[in-house]
């Protein structure tokens, strides 16, 4: 499955980047099980804003002072949070999502967002699910560093 999703994933992005980062969202959360969130923030003018996802409705602007997104951001790492209810000053755009996984997004080595992925499960993400996701948030960024469009 995995070598399946990456090679779909490769496969969905062209000119159209909204359209891309739509179907990417889709791909994923329809090959991971128990997953009720999947979608990008982008960097602008100090927040993280909402764009391409699958799921739910979901918070449009996030700042950068807190929130597993803002983390990951920042800190420009992966972060996982097995309990959202325990990640002190954790944004609920959703109260179903109990874990979270965030992968920054860079384009030609800057950072330019996030991949967010929330699951409605305590524990949800491990090992494998990380290096699989790592995998795709680096693939993302190697697609968004050699896109036309600006991004952010």
């Amino acid at each position: 499955m995995k070598e399946i999703l990456i090679a779909q994933i490769d496969e969905l992005f062209d000119d159209n980047l909204i359209g891309s980062l739509a179907n990417t969202a889709a791909a994923i959360k329809m090959q991971l099980a128990d997953l009720n969130w999947v979608g990008f923030y982008f960097y602008h003018e100090d927040a993280l804003w909402l764009g391409p996802f699958c799921g739910k409705v979901a918070c449009s602007k996030l700042p950068l002072q807190r929130g597993v997104c803002a983390h990951s951001f920042l800190e420009k790492k992966v972060t996982v949070v097995n309990d959202v209810s325990r990640f002190k000053g954790h944004i609920a755009c959703d109260s179903e999502s109990r874990s979270e996984i965030v992968l920054p997004l860079f384009a030609k080595e800057k950072i330019i967002g996030v991949l967010d992925i929330d699951s409605p499960l305590i524990d949800r993400f491990q090992a494998d699910d990380i290096a699989l996701l790592e995998e795709i948030a680096k693939l993302i960024s190697n697609h968004l560093s050699g896109h036309h469009l600006k991004v952010s």
